[in-house]
Parts: structure tokens; C-alpha cells; sequence
């Protein structure tokens, strides 16, 4: 893990060596559960070094969440974004969220193993969920990486985001008409982006775009929406 502490050095993002054992330990997990249930296409140490870890700490590299927030990781998978930054900012409370009740299990156990506080893993769906009033409104942040348009994250996200709060969107550096096309959604949705970062991940010639989207007024009742609505534009 030598390689993941000089680029986190580099990158400004000071790290312990619990936190470094931690990162360690989760690679293993996610190798030995991948050989059971679809966790990841990624696996040797150096795709899931660099295409994992250091691509989810790259928010942490433009935008200052600030300090005991609470985030939510949309359609986190196997805990991408969400787990590496829990590693880096134990300070932030995060909710995983996922629609496929087995990467929970997976999920907590990654917590139990690791011995994470302050983290947690919730099986549902986002566009579900965010219509409830225990949920909505009630995140600092939202994050996401999962693989889908800026519109869809939005709708799915922005609901979750308290006004004042941000939501926080990893995309491709070529994704320029992708973030144009959002933004009418994204205004009815009751945000307005606030700031795009291109950001590369190291040792690599990857660049990602972060996306901040500023939620500045309650999203409307309306959203979210269905996913079949959302798919049909109804």
C-alpha cells in the first residue's frame, strides 16, 4: 500500500496507517466475496488501486465537505464512492445505499470487518426511498458513481440532499453535452451546478470530471419520479 500513500500524499489527503491496513483489508474482502457474487470486473491490486480507491477520493481533492456531514452514496455497488471516503474523512457519516440486498450483506460485512463507525448500509431503492420524510432532505451531501446519465443520478440524488447541501457526481471527462442536457432537470429538481473540476487519477491517464450540484430550493413533491417515468419522460 505504499503507492496508495504516495499518491494520497500527493494528492493532499493525509491518511493513517490504520486507515492504510483498512484500504488493505477491504481489497481482500472484495477479491474473496467477488468470487461468489459480481462485486467488480477489477482485479488486480493496481486496477483496484487506482480505478477504485483513488478514483472515489477524488471529490475530496476539489470540494470541502465539511467537517461531521452527512452523506449518502447512491447505487453504491460495493461501496464506491462511499467506503475509500469513510477511510479518508472518518468525521463524515455515510449511508450506502444499493438496490441489490447481497452487496449489502457484503457491505456489512466490510464495516464489521474493518470496524467502521459512523457507516452504515441500507438495501433499498433511491427513487423509492426518497419520497419517504425520514430520508428526504435530510443529507449534506449525495454522492455517486454509479453508471447512468447526470439527469437520472439528479432525480435519484438531489431528493436525499438538504437545501444548501450539495450533490457531489463523478463523470467522464468527455461528458460536456451530458451535464447541458441535465440542467433543465436538474433546475426543477431545485439545484443549480455550482462549479465543474477536472481531476486526474494518479498513475494513470484516466480524468474524471466532478460535477458540484448546489441544491438551492426543496425539490418539488413530484420527484422523484418512477424509474418507468423516468424512462419515458413522464
Amino acid at each position: 500500500m505504499s503507492d496508495l500513500k504516495t499518491a494520497l500524499g500527493g494528492l493532499n489527503i493525509p491518511i493513517d496507517d490504520v486507515n492504510l491496513r483498512r484500504f488493505s483489508e477491504f481489497e481482500g474482502l472484495l477479491l474473496e466475496w467477488n468470487k461468489k457474487m459480481n462485486l467488480t470486473a477489477i482485479t488486480d491490486s493496481f486496477g483496484i488501486m487506482t480505478k477504485h480507491f483513488l478514483d472515489s477520493l477524488l471529490p475530496l481533492t476539489v470540494f470541502d465537505i465539511p467537517q461531521g456531514a452527512r452523506m449518502i452514496d447512491v447505487g453504491t455497488g460495493a461501496g464506491f464512492p462511499g467506503v475509500p471516503i469513510k477511510l479518508a474523512r472518518a468525521d463524515i457519516s455515510i449511508t450506502l445505499l444499493d438496490s441489490l440486498n447481497k452487496r449489502i450483506h457484503f457491505l456489512d460485512h466490510v464495516i464489521a470487518e474493518l470496524e467502521l463507525d459512523g457507516i452504515c448500509a441500507v438495501h433499498g431503492r433511491a427513487e423509492e426511498l426518497g419520497r419517504l420524510s425520514e430520508w428526504r432532505e435530510t443529507f449534506d451531501v449525495a454522492t455517486s458513481r454509479a453508471v447512468a446519465t447526470l439527469d437520472m443520478l439528479s432525480e435519484f440524488c438531489l431528493p436525499f440532499v438538504k437545501v444548501g447541501g450539495v450533490f457531489l457526481v463523478l463523470k467522464s471527462a468527455d461528458s460536456d453535452d451530458e451535464i447541458e442536457a441535465a440542467k433543465p432537470i436538474i433546475a426543477e429538481l431545485g439545484g443549480k451546478i455550482e462549479d465543474e473540476f477536472s481531476a486526474e487519477v494518479p498513475y494513470t491517464d484516466i480524468t474524471r470530471k466532478i460535477v458540484v450540484v448546489r441544491k438551492v430550493s426543496p425539490t418539488p413533491e413530484r420527484f422523484p419520479r418512477s424509474m418507468k417515468k423516468i424512462r419515458r419522460g413522464g
